[in-house]
C-alpha cells in the first residue's frame, strides 16, 4: 500500500528557515498531484502549495514569494523549501497526493503530518 512519510519539522526562529520533504513508498507510479496542507487548531485545513504533474505550481497567497514547492519524480518526493517564516506559519503540515486511474477516478493519499513551530 502507499505510504507517504513527512520530514524536516522542528522549531525555527521567525525569519528562519525549513525544509520539509515527503517521500512515497509502496508505489512505482508519479502521481498527477503533489502538495501541502497545513493544519492549526481553530482554522480549516488550508491548501499551502501544490505541483503537477507538467510542472504547473499553486500557493497560497500568505505563503507566496516565500515558500517554493518542488518534485522528484524519479524518486517520488516532493518538498516544500519555507524561508521568511512567521508565527502565523505554525501548524501541522500534512503531505498529499493525487493519482488519476485509467477509469478516470482519482485517488488520493495523506501524510500523518510533521510540525512546524515558529517562534516570534
Amino acid at each position: 500500500q502507499v505510504q507517504l512519510a513527512e520530514s524536516g519539522g522542528g522549531l525555527v526562529q521567525a525569519g528562519g528557515s525549513l525544509r520539509l520533504s515527503c517521500a512515497a513508498s509502496g508505489s512505482t507510479f508519479d502521481f498527477n498531484i503533489m502538495g501541502w496542507y497545513r493544519q492549526t487548531p481553530g482554522k480549516q485545513r488550508e491548501l499551502v502549495a501544490n505541483t503537477r504533474s507538467g510542472g504547473n505550481t499553486n500557493y497560497a497567497d500568505s505563503v507566496k514569494g516565500r515558500f517554493t514547492i518542488s518534485r522528484d519524480n524519479a524518486k517520488n518526493t516532493v518538498y516544500l523549501q519555507m524561508n521568511s517564516l512567521k508565527p502565523e506559519d505554525t501548524g501541522v503540515y500534512y503531505c498529499a497526493a493525487w493519482r488519476r486511474l485509467a477509469s478516470g477516478s482519482l485517488v488520493n493519499y495523506w501524510g500523518q503530518g510533521t510540525q512546524v513551530t515558529v517562534s516570534s
